[in-house]
């Protein structure tokens, strides 16, 4: 094991406990908001402001990962958001926090937390031969998925016990440890030189220009952006979907059942990784995923709801680690901070609109059918579930795409 691999183990580290811990905050709010509401448009809409923010400062942010300590970035923008999470603990040990004291602490740790991302991606290339990106990628998505898999079962639990501001607490101790190893690293690994002091506008315009001019990225952000508003959906409406005819602590055992299938998936590919055939494997666990979230809900029994929940986590990491290696591998590595900006703000666009309409959809279609939230839910989920499928299936015969994949082995033969 190469040193630098072991500087991205310990930042790796750093990020997976910051994830159990933000898992902890967004588990414990979204059940409080529904408890509070008793409908799935709050949780939404604190879902869709704790997201927009970092949607619109991602680029930005690439470019200011480009331009100055990477490292640093990450330091500040984890410790930072922790801010936010204060807000909401304050607001709640004043009396109950209203909805929009729960919007503004969640903006306000988006806003920060947007410095991390691009960051952090880029620092991953910076640390990482070529042939350790599949493998660190499983890791990555491992890291991804904690806030599925760990996060709610302890929620559910600590639930059951105390109430959300205990998971606030938590959540805000995680910050500091995810400081410190990004601090460590930073110690350890000499800022790369600019080579030139661009502007800003330069910075950025030239990390628009990588982008549009390969199609084939161009094409993945677009099918990316589609995919992204059908899996948001299925966020967004799960939770009240289950807490329709149970409580919190099933709801936490459930989802961290059904994000087990990541921790296979991330696990196999942080041994194996994947070798070949990336166009197949991302279409193919993408249209996986599709019927997964059609079945999930077909019928309110746990169990059945765990067993494509499990598959449907399966599929993720798979298709994270294929489009993250056709990206990441045709991109030049000064440009990756800009670019990485550029890619998570247009292929999370669709998350914008997911948010905005699945609970207002669910809802409306719970009180025309008289089924409640919970049935209006359901029907949300199978039509995103049919209609990425559809899509994911439409990646297959893309020669803009396949190019990518042919570029990387004609530089490797």
């Amino acid at each position: 094991m190469s040193k630098n691999y072991k500087k991205f183990l310990l930042l790796w580290s750093g990020e997976l406990i910051s994830s159990i811990g933000g898992g902890l905050t967004s588990f414990g709010l979204g059940v409080y908001i529904f408890n509070t509401t008793g409908s799935a448009t709050g949780m939404a809409l604190v879902t869709l402001l704790g997201f927009l923010p970092t949607l619109l400062l991602s680029t930005p942010a690439g470019v200011l990962a480009d331009r100055y300590d990477r490292r640093l970035l990450m330091m500040i923008g984890d410790g930072c958001s922790a801010l936010g999470v204060i807000y909401i603990l304050i607001a709640m040990l004043r009396g109950n926090a209203s909805l929009l004291e729960i919007c503004i602490g969640v903006s306000v740790s988006a806003i920060f937390s947007a410095l991390l991302e691009p960051s952090y991606r880029a620092t991953i290339t910076d640390l990482l031969t070529k042939e350790e990106f599949s493998k660190a990628n499983g890791l990555v998505s491992l890291a991804g998925s904690a806030r599925y898999l760990f996060s709610p079962v302890i929620a559910g639990f600590l639930l059951g016990v105390s109430d959300v501001k205990l998971l606030l607490i938590i959540d805000i101790c995680t910050f500091f440890l995810t400081v410190i190893s990004a601090a460590v690293v930073r110690k350890g690994l000499p800022e790369t030189e600019k080579k030139e002091n661009k502007s800003f506008m330069k910075s950025f315009k030239e990390g628009w220009s990588i982008i549009s001019k390969n199609k084939g990225i161009v094409m993945l952000i677009v099918v990316s952006s589609a995919i992204t508003m059908f899996m948001g959906m299925f966020q967004v409406l799960v939770e009240p979907y289950v807490l329709s005819f149970s409580g919190a602590k099933t709801l936490g055992v459930a989802e961290t059942v059904c994000a087990c299938g990541m921790l296979i998936s991330a696990v196999y590919l942080g041994i194996k990784g994947i070798k070949k055939n990336y166009t197949n494997h991302m279409a193919i666990s993408l249209a996986m995923a599709g019927v997964c979230m059609f079945f999930f809900v077909i019928k309110e029994n746990i169990y059945i709801n765990c067993a494509f929940g499990l598959l449907f986590f399966m599929m993720l990491p798979v298709a994270n680690n294929c489009l993250d290696y056709l990206a990441r591998t045709n991109i030049p590595s000064e440009a990756q901070g800009r670019a990485w900006g550029f890619i998570g703000s247009l292929s999370q666009m669709g998350y914008v609109v997911a948010y905005a309409v699945s609970g207002v959809s669910a809802d409306a279609i719970g009180k025309i059918t008289g089924q409640g939230v919970g049935k209006g839910s359901a029907v949300v989920i199978q039509i995103a579930g049919i209609m990425l499928a559809l899509i994911a299936l439409s990646i297959l015969p893309m020669k803009s795409v396949r190019a990518l994949e042919e570029n990387v082995n004609r530089q490797q033969s």
